[in-house]
């Protein structure tokens, strides 16, 4: 099983080039970042996981520049988002971002893709909530159609994009109708959240990774209705605190990869933490 981790990177934690050369000396599979590009002080919505926000959510690093940083100093080590959140962002100029991360570390991205939670953040950039997952769709298609061989164009409910030239291409080759670098989408089982990673995506990133032995064959099924190649799909537990146990039950259920929870700290508290989960390497 592939070990990896994700943290949240900020101006006062440990720096993406110092651990990512960590990461990739000790064996770890890959880093994975989140993102927020703001946190309103006046918000409405909750935390998801209860309580105050943490102080590391305001401050977070953008995550293609650091993995950027983690690529430049590292040859091996996988470079993924925990998620980008495509409704966000323009699709024109987050193509270029990924394709060009992509080309510059050989084929090493793992595009995270998720639909926020944080109602005011969103809608900062214009994103109206109800139709978010919508148009995360519209721009998934196309950011494909500009990683296409050949100039594509793109028509859609929410943007379109002519026919164009567009370099770099993502290195990673398409894999059944998915075009781009490996791509995972993040959120809660349910038919909208398995419908969206059987229409454009590689597979799921499960915050947490609880309730799989019930989820699982739930989106194995809509995988193979979709007619998606059943032994493509990859599931890919995120943020897990791990434990033998826990690691052996997601090895039961034919996962390969999994992405371990690390502190929002400073050098010396992250890599303890790395050093407690080298055992897991093993």
């Amino acid at each position: 099983m592939r070990i990896s981790v994700t943290v949240f990177l900020t101006d006062e934690t440990i720096t993406p080039t110092r651990l990512a050369r960590e990461l990739e000396q000790r064996g770890f599979a890959g880093l994975y970042l989140p993102e927020h590009t703001h946190i309103p002080v006046e918000r409405t919505t909750p935390y998801p996981a209860g309580g105050d926000l943490p102080r590391e959510y305001g401050r977070t690093l953008d995550p293609f520049v650091a993995l950027a940083q983690a690529a430049a100093v590292t040859a091996r080590l996988g470079l993924g988002t925990g998620i980008t959140l495509v409704a966000q962002h323009d699709p024109i100029d987050l193509a270029k971002q990924i394709a060009t991360l992509d080309h510059l570390s050989d084929g090493r991205v793992t595009l995270g893709v998720g639909f926020g939670w944080n109602v005011e953040e969103a809608a900062d950039h214009g994103v109206h909530w109800r139709t978010r997952r919508a148009l995360v769709r519209d721009r998934m298609a196309l950011m494909r159609a500009l990683w296409a061989p050949e100039p594509t164009g793109h028509d859609g409910e929410f943007d379109s994009v002519r026919p164009s030239l567009a370099h770099p291409k993502p290195v990673q080759k398409p894999r059944g109708p998915v075009l781009g670098p490996r791509t995972l989408v993040g959120g809660a089982a349910g038919p909208k959240l398995f419908a969206d990673i059987c229409a454009y995506a590689d597979g799921w990133l499960p915050i947490g990774g609880r309730g799989l032995t019930e989820s699982l064959p739930l989106l194995r099924t809509a995988w193979a209705d979709a007619g998606r190649d059943p032994s493509a799909l990859q599931v890919v537990p995120y943020a897990v605190h791990p434990s033998p146990g826990k690691l052996a039950h997601y090895a039961g259920l034919g996962i390969e990869e999994v992405v371990l929870q690390l502190p929002a700290a400073g050098e010396r508290e992250v890599l303890r933490a790395l050093d407690e989960y080298v055992p897991y390497l093993s």
